[in-house]
């Protein structure tokens, strides 16, 4: 599943710009990872993005 455990982030669609303008379909992924992390002293592997990932090193 292609959701971050933490913030929700999923994959956001927008579109490609050609040098002409003509716009077609793409989709944005969030850059996902598992990670091994401690939860109330047991280990659990949560799918987090990159920035979640950032912030909860940062805090810990």
């Amino acid at each position: 599943m292609a959701k971050c455990a933490h913030c929700g982030k999923t994959t956001t669609f927008g579109h490609n710009r050609s040098f002409s303008m003509r716009a077609t379909n793409r989709t944005f992924k969030p850059n996902l990872q598992k990670v091994t992390m401690l939860e109330n002293g047991q280990k659990v592997q949560k799918t987090l993005c990159a920035r979640c990932i950032r912030t909860m090193v940062k805090t810990a």
